[in-house]
């Protein structure tokens, strides 16, 4: 039990002996660590464990190896992994079946796996340790400090990790010196809006004493992002310390966590987290000796994407249906149940214990003059390296897609990268040597938001891809005002026409009217900035805009309505795969001989032909399958 200040101190001081000897192997053993994000999981990442565990039992290794699972590693796209300390061998793609020769040759024989160990594509060459990848090095840790090396279920490794430091520091100090050193640091808004972490409190410590709330949104719903997700996995204490600072900072003694309920792995650790941290006094009446007193409570959203908005997030809290309020009043004046309430996202929170450990000079060392710190993406879509990065702020978009993304997959060209989910907008080539940051990104058209970056090459149809986003933003719209719940549906009722082949030139007119309308006179951020995503690629591909309505043409070859699939009479050899595999018989013979003059080559049908690409799929080998 943690009564005051030096018992924190001395239980750190233990607690950061044993996770060091963990890493330098000085406690005389071998420690093996598995990813245990969603990622790896999903690829049977808890069976290896298990797996792991069965083995070193059987050969009477438990005295010497220890097995646990920490949170994510970042690089998606190479798990499940493995790492080994002292030794801090990586080993990535590891599968069930890898796991008795990592017992065999490794743990017992000491020797390195080379063909688990990942290959650098530009030298080939086979890299031992997770901090000489490419994907690894441009990266600094702040809010995923811990992530991927701690055990996120044992709250003494978080302990050994600095957890409690920025609270113990806080704790020290006047309420207003607390507010001013976030100011200071910089720290702006990390789930999109980018608003100084530091004023939003201070508007809340200017309401009058009485209850107040801080509330964590956890409800990341942009489509492929798991920024929050992964944090909450990998280090939960991190935001609970953070929220904890936040209530003593505002003089809130109440804190909740609203949580989407599709993140199982990130709720139960998160609700050990609490249970570990009250067990050991951390949480709960007069923490620390302190007389400063602060609870926990966790909510789970049902899945809806406008409960992201703040306002709409308290409603649901409340046990209304989630819907946006009118501002003013701003939540900080009256917010939960009508009290002065802060609502930050979880990586801002998770930030806001190294500022308060290592000090404002320390995070503001990192970033650019408007945009302090370092911000997480979640890297999906045409990239090599799918991932969670961290990087700081001016990073330039070159460096994320190609240095630590690996660049684009089959030596395709890239076409544009969308940041900010459904909010945000599409930067393109001309883009890629502008440093990210929260202005230089809204400035190009497109925003930050929570950290979503999707990459699109050039098989990528960006009419397409605007159509996808308002098909998301039409479902997810909960239809309070008329701009976003009737404004969004037309517009995807002209981008249906576009891509079906038709539209008209006017139509494109009327998009673009629509969209400014749509941002000018919605209610909340969701209708705000809904029509985003359209603007940028009309903005930056209009010209596949007119393909699609002059030429009735998709340039990329995506749009059903306005594309074939036809054979090559020059590659076809007349082996039927494709008449084969085509499910409505719309592939037949000819009376055309192939080239080796002993088959017949096939046609197909177009009146039948329902665009499924399963003779594509049939064709990869002689590729005589084209679209057009």
């Amino acid at each position: 039990m943690i009564k005051n200040f030096e018992d924190l101190k001395q239980m750190s001081a233990q607690c950061v002996s044993c996770l060091n000897a963990k890493f330098t192997g000085e406690d005389g053993k071998r420690h093996v660590v598995l990813c245990g994000g969603t990622g790896c999981l999903s690829s049977r990442s808890d069976e290896i464990t298990a797996e792991f565990n069965k083995l070193i039992a059987e050969k009477n290794l438990g005295d010497k190896v220890t097995v646990n699972q920490v949170g994510c590693f970042g690089f998606c796209s190479q798990g499940p992994f493995v790492k080994i300390y002292p030794e801090d061998t990586l080993y990535r793609l590891v599968q069930l079946e890898d796991v008795a020769e990592i017992v065999e040759k490794d743990l017992i024989g000491g020797e390195v796996i080379d063909r688990l160990l990942y290959v650098d594509p530009n030298t080939q060459q086979k890299v031992t340790k997770q901090e000489d990848i490419n994907f690894y090095k441009k990266q600094v840790r702040v809010a995923l400090h811990g992530c991927g090396s701690i055990n996120p279920e044992n709250i003494k490794e978080s302990i050994g990790a600095g957890a409690f430091q920025g609270l113990a520091r806080a704790l020290q100090m006047d309420r207003q010196a607390v507010i001013n050193e976030v100011l200071e640091s910089g720290l702006r808004g990390r789930g999109g809006g980018g608003f100084p972490t530091g004023r939003k409190w201070q508007f809340a410590y200017a309401q009058p004493e009485g209850q107040k709330y801080v509330v964590c949104n956890g409800d990341e719903g942009d489509p492929g992002a798991f920024m929050d997700r992964s944090i909450l996995e990998g280090n939960p204490l991190a935001v609970i310390e953070g929220m904890m600072i936040a209530g003593y900072a505002i003089g809130a003694q109440d804190g909740y966590f609203y949580v989407r309920a599709e993140y199982p792995i990130a709720v139960n650790r998160l609700k050990m987290a609490v249970a570990q941290a009250e067990e050991l006094g951390l949480l709960g009446d007069n923490i620390m000796g302190t007389g400063f007193s602060f609870r926990v409570h966790i909510r789970l959203g049902a899945g809806a994407f406008v409960c992201g908005e703040e306002t709409a997030l308290l409603n649901s809290i409340e046990g209304q249906r989630g819907m946006p309020r009118n501002r003013p009043p701003f939540p900080a004046v009256k917010g939960l149940w009508g009290c002065p309430s802060i609502i930050n996202n979880v990586e801002t929170l998770a930030c806001v214990p190294y500022i308060l450990r290592e000090g404002k000079d320390a995070f503001a060392a990192h970033g650019t003059e408007r945009s302090k710190g370092t911000k997480v993406f979640a890297l999906g879509g045409k990239i090599n390296n799918v991932g969670l990065v961290e990087i700081p702020m001016g990073t330039t978009l070159r460096e994320l897609i190609y240095d630590i993304g690996g660049g684009i997959p089959g030596g395709k060209q890239f076409k544009a990268i969308q940041t900010g989910g459904p909010s945000g907008g599409c930067l393109t080539a001309e883009d890629l040597d502008t440093p990210i940051d929260f202005d230089n990104l809204v400035a190009k058209g497109s925003m930050m938001g929570s950290g979503g970056a999707i990459v699109m090459d050039e098989d990528n149809c960006m009419v397409d891809v605007a159509k996808f986003y308002m098909e998301f933003i039409c479902d997810e719209s909960c239809g309070k005002c008329t701009p976003c719940r009737i404004g969004t549906k037309r517009m995807l009722e002209i981008l249906t026409r576009i891509t079906d082949g038709k539209g008209t030139l006017k139509d494109l007119d009327e998009l673009e009217e629509l969209a400014q309308n749509i941002k000018s006179n919605s209610l909340c951020g969701l209708g705000q900035t809904a029509p985003n995503p359209v603007l940028s690629t009309l903005a930056h591909f209009k010209d596949e805009y007119i393909a699609h309505v002059v030429d009735k043409k998709c340039p990329a070859h995506i749009c059903k309505n306005l594309m074939q699939y036809v054979i090559n009479e020059n590659k076809c050899i007349g082996c039927g795969a494709c008449a084969r595999a085509c499910p409505v018989s719309a592939i037949s013979k000819t009376d055309k001989l192939a080239a080796n003059g002993k088959l017949f080559i096939h046609a197909i049908d177009q009146s039948k032909c329902i665009k499924c690409g399963m003779c594509l799929a049939s064709c990869k080998k002689i590729q005589a399958i084209e679209k057009k």
